[in-house]
């Protein structure tokens, strides 16, 4: 039996390192994905203000499996009537698959943002969103626009809004949202939370603000003001992967795409046991791996006999137990019903960064992390 698991993100490879625990020897694993490399994406937007974070928030594949084999490659396509995967070198048949392709940043066709706009994905990308901002910030009058307002506009922002002050440059960032307010789709107290953290930044936030078009000075809003840029970050939204089409297909609560085809994490959208739609979040794929772990140990035992298998699949129930997000170096947290900030949200924070990099890393990523989070800027400065 060969099960395949295609996407090295928090879903695929805690998913990969679970079948190696779950699955019998007699079972051969094959992870694929185009980066010989796992990156941790929540700490991405810190590189942009430490770009030395990059190490630690990388982790060779190959150092944390012990039997899967890796196979490093570009998926173009599945093939799930005949179970064969498409890659860039070649093809990949499997028994089971497990599709955990993540999402790609989606600009929704909208003109001039996907060639003036740099979205936050790699470590190139944020490398080059540094570089931009250093350069805006030699300007007489330094303007970055950050497009999108979920965790990751409001982190980024908050990055910016760091880096302008340590480099003591005054600079107007704009963070621009097309609904009524930050972090849409999260509780109204947390909402006001996060937006509270960006004003105290200095930063200029703009909700009902949706984006028109782009050109390479300003952003043109549907509402026909015109916001003039240096720099110009995009984290408007996600679509599906290349080998999906753009398109993120709905899964059920047992996580299948069909008899042997499971799908989980940013590649989909999960309605779980519950009824209820599943965020996009590293929280929900790294529980979503958990789940389809022992669906898949339960469809190998059954010799890929999905109706032998199904009375035992397991179905996923997502409850979070809280969330999390950076806005430069303080935190807003919720905890249960609760809203905290200022250092029990930063410690929150720091723990979240150091439990997921000591389960999947060594020692050495997780310490440096912890050095560069808690040990204060001015101390590692003077080292």
């Amino acid at each position: 039996m060969h099960v395949v698991v295609l996407g090295a993100g928090y879903a695929g490879l805690t998913l990969t390192r679970l079948l190696e625990r779950q699955l019998p020897e007699t079972a051969a694993i094959t992870l694929v994905d185009e980066s010989p490399d796992h990156l941790v994406q929540h700490e991405l937007h810190r590189v942009i203000r430490r770009p030395e974070l990059a190490a630690a928030i990388t982790v060779g594949l190959p150092e944390v499996l012990e039997r899967a084999t890796v196979q490093i490659a570009r998926v173009e396509g599945i093939d799930r009537s005949e179970r064969v995967v498409s890659l860039a070198t070649g093809s990949l048949s499997y028994d089971v698959a497990a599709i955990c392709l993540g999402a790609r940043t989606a600009d929704y066709g909208l003109e001039g943002v996907r060639e003036h706009a740099t979205p936050l994905k790699r470590l190139s990308h944020a490398n080059r969103i540094r570089s931009g901002t250093l350069t805006a910030l030699r300007s007489d009058d330094p303007r970055i626009v950050v497009g999108g307002a979920g965790l990751s506009g409001v982190q980024v922002a908050g990055e910016l809004a760091a880096l302008a002050r340590e480099e003591r440059r005054a600079a107007t960032i704009t963070i621009l949202e097309q609904l009524d307010s930050v972090a849409p789709n999260f509780p109204a107290d947390f909402q006001r939370a996060v937006r509270t953290a960006l004003e105290a930044q200095g930063i200029d936030v703009r909700t009902d603000a949706a984006v028109f078009r782009a050109d390479e000075t300003h952003v043109t809003l549907e509402s026909g003001d015109r916001v003039p840029y240096d720099q110009f970050v995009w984290t408007g939204g996600i679509r599906g992967a290349d080998a999906l089409g753009g398109e993120r297909p709905t899964v059920e609560s047992d996580l299948r795409l069909d008899g042997r085809t499971f799908a989980l994490g940013d590649a989909v959208r999960a309605v779980d046991a519950d009824g209820e739609p599943v965020p996009a979040s590293a929280q929900a794929a790294v529980r979503e791996a958990r789940t389809v772990a022992k669906n898949v140990a339960t469809l190998v035992a059954a010799g890929g006999d999905i109706e032998r298998a199904s009375p035992s699949l397991e179905r996923f129930t997502f409850e979070s137990p809280g969330w999390v997000v950076s806005v430069g170096d303080g935190a807003v947290a919720t905890i249960g019903s609760r809203v905290v900030t200022g250092r029990p949200a930063r410690a929150l924070k720091t723990t979240v960064g150091l439990g997921y990099l000591s389960a999947v890393s060594d020692a050495g990523n997780a310490a440096e992390l912890a050095y560069r989070d808690l040990v204060p800027d001015r101390l590692q400065r003077d080292q």
